[in-house]
């Protein structure tokens, strides 16, 4: 096993507190557009960062053999893809938020994604 799951957690866990600062950085700078673009900036984030934090919950959550692992790790990245999808198609069609700010948080969101995995530090 290369990894322990305690360093699974912790890289989740940075994962995550990146993710709300890019929500707090990304706000800021749509809020030079205007209040309903910083907020969908923002809840674009947040959902992904929710998504995270709901799918490393079901991830690290009792974890037995191999097999178990697997099924955990599809059905937390299941979940964490509904949540995004359906916190998508609620902020652009219920709330009726601009969407370029929505996606903006969406893409920031995930580049802390690829930077966490990227910078293990």
């Amino acid at each position: 096993m290369l990894n322990s799951l305690a360093s699974g957690r912790r890289l989740a866990l940075r994962m995550l507190l990146w993710q709300l600062v890019a929500a707090l950085l990304v706000g800021l700078a749509f809020l030079a557009w205007g209040r309903r673009e910083a907020l969908a900036a923002v809840a674009g984030v947040v959902i992904v960062a929710l998504g995270t934090a709901l799918m490393s919950a079901r991830t690290f959550s009792g974890l037995g053999n191999g097999g178990s692992a697997l099924v955990h790790l599809l059905t937390g990245l299941i979940l964490k893809w509904i949540v995004v999808l359906g916190g998508l198609i609620m902020i652009l069609v219920q709330y009726k938020l601009p969407p370029l700010a929505a996606i903006s948080g969406l893409v920031a969101a995930y580049a802390v994604n690829l930077m966490a995995f990227r910078f293990k530090g």
